[in-house]
């Protein structure tokens, strides 16, 4: 295979070369095996506290039943997209079963949480229309918004005053306007404070939405998300969830109104362009809300609240900064990109798998590692990542 390099990709080169510079430049880490709480990358045994596999769900055995089943009677895809002849009836009965369980009319499935967003708020709004976003909403709600060539307008993270002289200013704006928030943030782990923005969408005719990606599975009665734990039902145009993370499995979602969803069908260009889901894939979801809506769903998010709340508070005592988080998503705040880096490096090399993340993910100046504790964490290989969080965060003078 021929290794020369094309002149008019050499930026591409020199700008990996700058990151490897910065020490910002990551190689991915490959997993050899099953997706757990102790997992094997690179050939090492870690635990792993990197995933987004809150419940533990990817190897979940009702699950795996579900996948195996599915593929033997229907084989291993759809053949085509849902508007032409790729709409098969487990899929309208995962959309169905999902609406029941986020306790609306309707609901959507996508490809993928990213394109749930960016598809929808894309499909709804235009040029005309403002979208009030806040500032550290993810990169599918941000993409999104620039595709609908909305008028964007974004205020300061989870400050409700800031979003209320937004709207005050543009009170009389002629379009529509989308409000629009993450429920669970995924990089500081806090929540919205969604009963006031609900407060001021209906005060100022604004659509409603919430991204409840990590929220899913997580919070709530039996994981509903941010809308059931914060008592907002009624008071949510659209909400947005993923398949891929306390599901276990891949996808995205939008739940709603059976106009909103309808609308969608007919216009959300990722629905309309891409193939849908294998049967193996939407078995093992429709399996997983199954387990979620069960007392044993019950015990298994009871459990993620136990490790988490066991975590934080473990981690407070060696004295390292957590920020403001109020979920199973802990930062560890670093502040220098580089030697958050080597703090991952370092912790990876005695055993446990933690991600950094630097700029442009988060904001220059705030780097850190990102920690998820899951319901399989058992107590003891959570007292063995807090030794080592402990020994090479001492070591590298970060406590």
């Amino acid at each position: 295979m021929s290794t020369t390099r094309r002149p008019q990709l050499q930026y591409l080169h020199e700008a990996i070369e700058d990151l490897k510079t910065r020490h910002l430049y990551f190689r991915l880490k490959v997993l050899e095996g099953e997706q757990k709480s102790v997992a094997n990358y690179d050939g090492k045994e870690v635990i792993n506290l990197s995933s987004n596999n809150y419940l533990g769900l990817t190897t979940h055995p009702k699950l795996r039943r579900a996948a195996i089943d599915a593929t033997r009677k229907f084989g291993v895809g759809s053949g085509a997209v849902r508007t032409i002849a790729g709409t098969m009836k487990m899929h309208m009965d995962l959309e169905e079963q999902i609406a029941r369980f986020k306790q609306v009319e309707a609901c959507v499935v996508f490809q993928s949480g990213f394109v749930a967003n960016a598809g929808t708020v894309s499909a709804i709004l235009g040029k005309e229309d403002l979208i009030i976003s806040d500032e550290l909403n993810h990169a599918s709600i941000i993409d999104g918004a620039r595709l609908s060539k909305a008028t964007i307008k974004v205020f300061k993270h989870k400050d409700i005053a800031d979003c209320e002289r937004i709207l005050k200013e543009t009170e009389n704006w002629n379009g529509k306007k989308l409000l629009i928030t993450d429920g669970v943030f995924s990089m500081d782990g806090g929540i919205a404070n969604l009963p006031a923005l609900c407060d001021l969408a209906e005060r100022y005719n604004c659509i409603m939405m919430v991204d409840d990606a990590h929220a899913s599975g997580v919070l709530g009665s039996r994981g509903r998300g941010t809308i059931d734990h914060l008592g907002c039902h009624g008071r949510v145009d659209i909400q947005v969830g993923t398949l891929s993370k306390a599901i276990g499995s891949i996808g995205g979602y939008v739940c709603g109104s059976r106009d909103l969803i309808e609308f969608l069908y007919q216009r959300a260009r990722p629905f309309l362009f891409s193939t849908s889901h294998p049967p193996s894939v939407t078995a093992t979801c429709q399996a997983a809300f199954a387990l979620l809506d069960s007392a044993a769903g019950d015990r298994l998010v009871k459990k993620l609240w136990s490790n988490t709340k066991f975590f934080k508070r473990q981690l407070k005592k060696l004295g390292f900064n957590t920020g403001k988080s109020e979920t199973p998503i802990t930062p560890i705040m670093v502040g220098d990109a580089e030697k958050a880096f080597q703090f991952s490096r370092e912790l990876f090399s005695e055993g446990l798998f933690v991600v950094a993340l630097g700029f442009p993910t988060v904001p220059e100046g705030k780097a850190r590692l990102r920690t998820i504790v899951t319901a399989t964490h058992k107590r003891s290989d959570l007292e063995r990542a807090l030794e080592i969080i402990e020994r090479v965060g001492k070591r590298l003078a970060i406590v």
